[in-house]
């Protein structure tokens, strides 16, 4: 079943001296966020942990090839 979530894709800068991040908001409907974060990296080198905040918000912490990234799903 699939539920609304909003969708928070943080890419973090590797420059030491820039704390800056891109930042992307989208809403859609996903059945597994986790099928989602695997698919968005299908065919990469990727490791991630899985996070499940007190406010029912999942967290991935990725790393994309050295790139640190976080994406979270949080339902409306």
């Amino acid at each position: 079943m699939s539920k609304e979530y909003e969708i928070v894709w943080e890419i973090f800068n590797q420059c030491a001296n820039n704390q800056m991040r891109d930042v992307f908001i989208d809403e859609a409907e996903v059945s597994d966020p986790e099928e989602y974060v695997k698919n968005k990296f299908k065919g990469e080198s990727v490791t991630y942990e899985k996070e499940l905040l007190e406010d029912g918000t999942i967290v991935f912490h990725i790393n994309a090839a050295g790139i640190r990234e976080r994406c979270s799903f949080t339902e409306i």
